[in-house]
């Protein structure tokens, strides 16, 4: 691909194979196509109305909590976004087709009453976007995660939420009654302050500044506020992270964490493709220091380093995270939970009587 053929406004620059399809399309002679068979296409949008919402989270890595997501698929775009791989289980691909082709869970409110309804139910935080982002783009329209939103606030259940987009600002209301009972927190995840990257990096998401006002304006609402750092790409982002932090702290931020990015199944050749495009003079040397963090591969499944790596450059990462969060955020923390307000409407009609 040719720098000029780059797709603006998009992360990948192509759909690499399903491998869970035994047939795909592709261009076999290319001087045959009256047009380019990869054009930026305009997003679709897929309806779906599945029987469950909530999922269960095991992984020692996040801890005991369920995870929900109302889309799947994300017009973010972000390059190197885990959750590529999963859109290949609705027969898409972890390309372009994540950024385009969204997915949208209708009846997301109602099944996450009827699961909280359930008398089996153990309350334990909800991490509403585990996925995707619930406040992507569609969201302005749909409403799905506002509606959920007033699902938790009905039945009194803690959530946590992660988002890189200013459309939050806009449940700010619902937010504040949650908060008022202990019952949320809130990640911005803040991945660049630099302008040029995020537009390349994480093309449709909100700019570093507007997260920062989204932090800001949030803790000034009473709402506790963890950032993100993440992923932390080594040698293209890493050494953002005391301004980042120190930024996030003038905020407001009660916290920070970090992960340091893993390119597992198809998002490693997509990475490593746009890289090659985007920033061709320092591809191979961002993508060895990748490696190093991950026992010389791109992808790391282990449970206990591959979120936080291993390695001389993973250890500086954690270094200087460490140094930056001392200094700009010493004595700050999240609030706990409350778990004890969790009522299910049966619980909620008789205490009306």
């Amino acid at each position: 691909m040719k720098a000029e053929e780059f797709l603006k406004g998009r992360g990948a620059q192509y759909n690499p194979a399903n491998p869970y399809l035994k047939q795909e399309y592709v261009a076999a002679h290319i001087e045959g196509l009256d047009e380019a068979m990869l054009s930026n296409s305009k997003t679709e949008f897929f309806a779906e109305h599945p029987k469950k919402i909530v999922n269960k989270v095991e992984s020692p890595d996040l801890g005991l909590s369920y995870s929900m997501n109302p889309y799947q698929g994300c017009e973010h775009g972000c390059v190197y976004c885990y959750a590529r791989n999963s859109h290949q289980y609705w027969g898409y691909g972890a390309g372009l087709d994540f950024e385009r082709k969204i997915i949208v869970k209708e009846n997301a409110p109602e099944v996450l009453a009827r699961q909280l309804e359930n008398q089996n139910w153990q309350v334990m935080p909800i991490m509403l976007a585990g996925n995707t982002d619930c406040y992507q783009p569609i969201e302005a329209k749909k409403q799905l995660t506002r509606r959920m939103l007033e699902v938790l606030l009905e039945y009194r259940h803690p959530v946590s939420i992660i988002t890189k987009n200013a459309l939050i600002l806009r449940d700010l209301d619902l937010l504040q009654k949650l908060n008022n009972l202990d019952l949320v927190h809130v990640n911005i995840s803040i991945t660049t302050l630099d302008e040029k990257l995020r537009q390349k990096l994480e093309p449709r998401t909100a700019t570093g500044a507007r997260r920062l006002q989204v932090v800001k304006q949030l803790t000034d609402a009473g709402i506790p506020v963890n950032v993100m750092v993440a992923p932390i790409i080594p040698g293209l982002n890493d050494s953002e992270i005391p301004t980042i932090i120190k930024n996030a702290a003038e905020a407001g931020a009660s916290s920070a964490a970090y992960t340091i990015v893993r390119l597992n199944g198809s998002i490693g050749p997509i990475f490593e493709d746009w890289i090659r495009e985007a920033f061709p003079d320092r591809a191979d040397k961002v993508l060895s220091q990748i490696a190093d963090c991950h026992g010389g591969r791109l992808s790391d499944s282990r449970f206990g380093t591959r979120m936080r790596g291993e390695g001389k450059f993973a250890e500086a990462i954690n270094k200087l995270f460490r140094m930056s969060r001392n200094r700009y955020m010493a004595d700050r923390s999240m609030k706990p939970y409350n778990y004890n307000h969790f009522c299910t409407r049966a619980g909620i009609q008789m205490n009306l009587f």
